[in-house]
C-alpha cells in the first residue's frame, strides 16, 4: 500500500475513472474526406505533430482512420500511393465507441482489436472525438497492437505460456507509472482473455471438429476484473450430437480440458482450489445440464449452496460456440429475476460479509491487525451488484456495468451510483498496489493490509470507500427487507 503523499496521488486520481469517454477524448480532431490525397493527410499529420487523422464522410460519420502504423504498413513501401485517395490506405470501419462508454470499454476494445486509437461518436453516430492509448494510460504505452498480435499468433503452448508470465510484470510496471485502474484492469483482463483463447484454440484442435463447444469463464475472470493475482474459474458448455450421450462427449473433452487448465497454471494462473474448472466433470455440461444445475440453485438451493455457487452467476462465454453460453446466460438471468425467494437468500448471504468499518468510523481489523481488501472491501460491491442486476433482469457481468445498469432500472440517483462505482475502483486500486508491494518484496501477492501503516490521506480515502460499501448494503437490505 502507498505510504507517502506521492504514491497516494495516483490512487486519488483514479476517483475520476468511471467518467465516460466524452470526458477523456480529444474533441478537436483533424479530419479529411475519403477523397483527400494521402499526401495531404500526411502533411497535416506532420505539420500538426499528430499520430492519426480521421476520415469522415460528408454527413460527419467516421468511415476510417489513418495512423502512423498504417503509414508504415501501406504507404511508405508502396510506390505511387501519395497521390491516391486516402480511402485506399485508411483503416476502414475504425474501432468506435459512444461518448457515454467508459475508459474500461475503450481499453478492452484496444486490446481486442489490436489498435491504439478509438474513434468516439455521439448518439447519432457522428464523429465526436478520438481517444488514444496514451490518453488512457498516460505516458506508459505498452504497444497494445504488438501484445495482442503476439498472443493471437503464438503457434504452440510454450510460447503462449511464456507470454502469460509477462502479463503480471507489465501490469506492475503500468501501475507504478500511474495507469488508471479501470483501463489497467481492462487491459490485463483482455490480455488474459486472449491468452486463454489461444490456449483453448490450440488444445481444442484435438477435439471432434463437429462438436459445438464453448469455453466459459466465471468469478473475477468472468467479470473481467482480474488483479495481479488470479486463479482459474472456468467450464465448458457443449452440445450433444444426436448419436452420442453427454457422458461420452464429456469423457472425450475432459482430458483436453485438463491440458488447458494445466497450461494456464504454467502461464501463471493457478488451478482453482475449489476445482471449479472445465476439467471437473461437474462443470463440463450440456446446456440442459447447466440449466438443471442453475435451476437447483435458484429454485431450491440452500443459502450455503448459493454462497459457494454465486460466482457461477458471473458466467461469461469466452471462445468457441458463444451462442451456447449466451443463451444459457439469458435463461439464467430471466429465471433468477422471477424468483424473489432466491434473490432474498442471495441478499442475506451478501449481507453476512460486512465492510471492514466498525463503530465510530474505525477500521474493523482481524486479530492480526490487518483487513482483507478483497473480502472485506471489494466483495461487498461485487455481491450487491450481482444481486441488483439479477433482480433487474440485467444481462451484465462487470460490477461497474451491473451497478450502473441496474441502478438506472431501479431509479437510484445518479450521484449515489457514481459514488459506489468510484469507491469500488478506489478499493481495486489499493488492492493492486498492495499486491504489487508484496511481489516487489518477494512475497506472495496479498490483499491484506495494516491500515495503521497507511498515511492519513489513504486512511481517510479507504474509510470513505468502505462507507460507500456500507451504504450500498443498506440499500440492499431495504430492498429485500433484511
Amino acid at each position: 500500500m502507498p505510504s507517502s503523499a506521492t504514491e497516494s496521488t495516483a490512487g486519488a486520481a483514479d476517483a475520476a475513472l468511471p467518467m465516460p469517454l466524452g470526458s477523456l477524448m480529444r474533441a478537436h480532431v483533424h479530419t479529411c474526406p475519403p477523397s483527400a490525397p494521402v499526401r495531404t493527410a500526411l502533411e497535416t499529420m506532420r505539420n500538426m505533430s499528430i499520430g492519426s487523422i480521421v476520415v469522415r464522410d460528408a454527413g460527419g460519420q467516421p468511415v476510417g482512420i489513418l495512423t502512423l502504423r498504417d503509414v508504415l504498413d501501406r504507404v511508405a513501401l508502396e510506390s505511387g500511393v501519395l497521390d491516391a485517395p486516402i480511402s485506399q490506405v485508411m483503416t476502414a470501419q475504425p474501432a468506435c465507441l459512444r461518448a457515454t462508454d467508459s475508459a474500461y470499454d475503450a481499453a478492452m476494445l484496444m486490446v481486442r482489436r489490436g489498435v491504439r486509437h478509438v474513434v468516439v461518436v455521439d448518439a447519432s453516430g457522428l464523429l465526436a472525438g478520438v481517444v488514444s492509448e496514451r490518453d488512457l494510460f498516460g505516458m506508459q504505452t505498452t504497444g497494445v497492437r504488438h501484445l495482442s498480435t503476439v498472443i493471437k499468433n503464438a503457434s504452440d503452448l510454450p510460447a503462449v505460456e511464456a507470454f502469460g508470465r509477462e502479463i503480471q510484470a507489465i501490469a506492475r510496471q503500468m501501475l507504478l507509472q500511474g495507469a488508471a485502474i479501470a483501463p489497467l484492469t481492462a487491459f490485463v483482463s483482455s490480455l488474459i482473455d486472449l491468452l486463454t483463447e489461444r490456449i483453448v484454440q490450440l488444445e481444442m484442435q484435438a477435439a471432434d471438429p463437429n462438436l459445438k463447444i464453448c469455453w466459459i469463464v466465471m468469478g473475477s475472470e468472468g467479470r473481467s476484473e482480474q488483479t495481479l493475482v488470479t486463479d482459474q474459474d472456468n467450464g465448458i458448455v457443449f452440445q450433444r450430437p444426436p448419436d452420442r450421450s453427454p457422458d461420452e462427449v464429456r469423457e472425450a473433452l475432459l482430458p483436453i480440458a485438463r491440458r488447458i487448465n494445466e497450461a494456464l497454471a504454467r502461464a501463471g494462473y493457478s488451478l482453482c482450489a475449489g476445482n471449479i474448472m472445465a476439467s471437473n466433470p461437474k462443470w463440463c455440461l450440456t446446456p440442459d445440464e447447466w440449466r438443471d444445475r442453475f435451476r437447483d440453485w435458484i429454485d431450491s438451493g440452500s443459502p450455503e449452496a448459493l454462497l459457494h455457487g454465486s460466482i457461477f452467476f458471473d458466467l461469461r462465454p469466452l471462445t468457441g460456440a458463444l451462442e451456447l453460453a449466451h443463451d444459457l446466460r439469458a435463461w439464467v438471468v430471466q429465471h433468477a429475476s422471477r424468483n424473489r425467494r432466491f434473490l432474498h437468500q442471495m441478499a442475506a448471504n451478501a449481507l453476512r460479509n460486512r465492510p471492514a468499518l466498525g463503530l465510530l468510523h474505525r477500521f474493523a481489523k482481524s486479530e492480526d491487525g490487518t483487513l482483507d481488501l478483497k473480502m472485506s472491501a471489494a466483495t461487498p460491491f461485487i455481491d450487491a451488484a450481482r444481486i441488483m442486476s439479477l433482480g433487474a433482469a440485467l444481462d451484465e457481468v462487470r460490477t461497474e456495468a451491473r451497478l450502473r445498469g441496474s441502478a438506472g432500472l431501479l431509479n437510484v440517483p445518479v450521484r449515489e451510483v457514481e459514488a459506489w462505482v468510484g469507491a469500488f475502483y478506489q478499493i481495486q486500486g489499493y488492492r493492486l498496489q498492495c499486491q504489487a508491494r508484496s511481489i516487489a518484496a518477494g512475497l506472495p501477492p496479498s490483499n491484506r493490509v495494516d491500515p495503521e501503516q497507511l498515511n492519513d490521506f489513504d486512511q481517510q480515502v479507504l474509510k470513505l470507500a468502505l462507507e460507500q460499501a456500507r451504504l450500498l448494503q443498506r440499500r440492499l437490505a431495504l430492498d429485500y427487507e433484511l
